[in-house]
């Protein structure tokens, strides 16, 4: 009844990156989970099949959502709810979105939905880029003309070297 989950791991820096599909979310477009050490993010692609009638501009809509549970904590006190976007979602929403933008067609109009939930955090580990990497895993199978892939990288310089995606702690 289900197909078997496609499973993908390489080495990224000095993390795991693993990239899972096919189990969850099958009725989008794409989804990737994606973990970096611990780290894991789901990235759902929804693209409509059309574009909308004298519509001149590509709708792309990404939205980065980190949820309190990642942390292991839950909202208590006034705010049981998780709230609106912070600045820091936002952000990152932002940071997604512009080197995926200009990799689609001129010509293509139709609305895409890039949805990235934060699942589990690692303190060491940034979302952000692992966000990137998600996004980009998922555009890759969706079938929607997308002229990527892309990468995402944080490069430090510690004692005079250059590091890549170094632990937030170091």
């Amino acid at each position: 009844m289900f197909e078997k989950p496609v499973v993908k791991s390489f080495q990224y820096g000095n993390h795991t990156v693993t990239l899972e599909t096919g189990v969850i979310a099958r009725q989008a477009t794409a989804a990737v989970m994606v973990t970096m050490d611990d780290t894991s993010v789901f990235v759902s692609v929804v693209g409509k099949k059309e574009a909308v009638e004298g519509q001149d501009f590509f709708p792309l809509t990404v939205n980065y959502q980190e949820r309190t549970y990642a942390a292991g904590k839950i909202p208590g006190g006034f705010f049981k709810r998780e709230g609106r976007p912070s600045e820091g979602e936002t952000l990152t929403a932002r940071l997604i979105d512009r080197p995926i933008r200009p990799l689609f067609p001129d010509a293509f109009k139709n609305e895409v939905q890039v949805i990235a939930t934060v699942m589990s955090v690692n303190p060491n580990v940034q979302p952000d880029m692992v966000t990137m990497i998600g996004t980009s895993a998922a555009l890759a199978i969706s079938g929607i003309p997308f002229n990527g892939p892309i990468g995402a990288a944080r490069v430090g310089h510690i004692d005079g070297q250059l590091v890549l995606n170094q632990a937030t702690l170091s």
